[in-house]
């Protein structure tokens, strides 16, 4: 069975914390199972999440400070280890590569699995359903979208008016129309659009252009929200968002639901919740506040 969800395998920043593993999110999206960026301890969550090495298809990677990359290492040795029989695809800055080969070579193993290795050069669509945004950190940082292609929901009432039933509606909706008792039927009579869902991946960065990009009317937004708006200077400074620029962004997007992560180890686990409240002043969307194995289903489709 298809399912379209995301899974959170580490929620901390820069430092781990009892409570937050550094780092690491799964999206689940029908045959796709997108890895985005794995820090230090990835591979021991996926364990505890029940996420097989093989039902990842793609690793991307925003930037390379440590907590967004470290556990590559772990991670690429465990698909030649479980032995992943299909090809995974690997999305990173192209600036980085030096630190994507480190990685990929830290240590001696018996490489058995395919990496495709695909570095980002700049904004735009990279690779079927999968596009990246600039975003303003201190070092190249890119943001991810994974957009399902537009369809067509079908009208039953339309269908049954224009005589179109059983294998005919098929043929429609692929050849775009048919003939049906001497009058021509087209496929914009019979259905509305049905946008495709949206996810976007937005991490380590100030509120900038791509940023608003990436999230265009995404079903699911994942936002980092490392400070609270009392620290709003070390956001600044530092290249982050605080939870209200989180929610800033999911509200001037159009976002339908934010996922808030990326938490500093400065705030105690126990006050997690106030994020959702400073980011639900200008977002009145739902708002998740991640912990480490959640799993967040996409939102039903408009």
């Amino acid at each position: 069975m298809s399912r379209r969800e995301l899974v959170v395998l580490g929620s901390a920043s820069q430092t781990p914390t009892r409570h937050r593993n550094h780092n690491g999110y799964l999206l689940r999206f029908d045959g796709e199972g997108v890895l985005f960026d794995p820090g230090e301890g990835t591979q021991r969550q996926m364990i505890h999440a029940g996420v097989a090495a093989n039902a990842l298809t793609r690793v991307c990677v925003t930037h390379f400070h440590g907590d967004h990359s470290l556990g590559l290492a772990g991670v690429i040795q465990r698909f030649s280890m479980d032995a992943v029989a299909h090809p995974v695809r690997c999305h990173y800055p192209a600036s980085g590569q030096v630190y994507f080969d480190r990685l990929r070579h830290s240590t001696s193993f018996h490489e058995r699995a395919e990496l495709v290795e695909l570095p980002v050069t700049g904004e735009g669509l990279l690779d079927g359903p999968l596009s990246a945004y600039a975003l303003d950190h201190r070092i190249d940082c890119y943001g991810y979208r994974f957009a399902e292609p537009d369809g067509v929901r079908m009208l039953p009432e339309a269908l049954a008016a224009a005589g179109v039933r059983g294998p005919d509606v098929s043929r429609l909706q692929r050849e775009g129309s048919l003939i049906v008792d001497g009058r021509t039927v087209s496929l914009t009579d019979v259905s509305e659009p049905r946008p495709g869902q949206v996810f976007a991946f937005v991490m380590d960065t100030r509120l900038c252009p791509g940023a608003f990009a990436c999230a265009r009317d995404a079903d699911l937004l994942v936002a980092e929200s490392t400070f609270r708006q009392a620290d709003a200077d070390l956001a600044e400074r530092y290249g982050h968002l605080t939870a209200g620029d989180a929610g800033r962004l999911a509200a001037e997007s159009g976002a339908r639901t934010l996922v808030l992560t990326h938490f500093s180890q400065r705030y105690p686990y126990e006050e997690a919740d106030q994020f959702r409240d400073e980011a639900a002043k200008v977002f009145d969307g739902e708002i998740h506040v991640a912990r480490d194995l959640d799993v967040v289903p996409l939102p039903p489709r408009r």
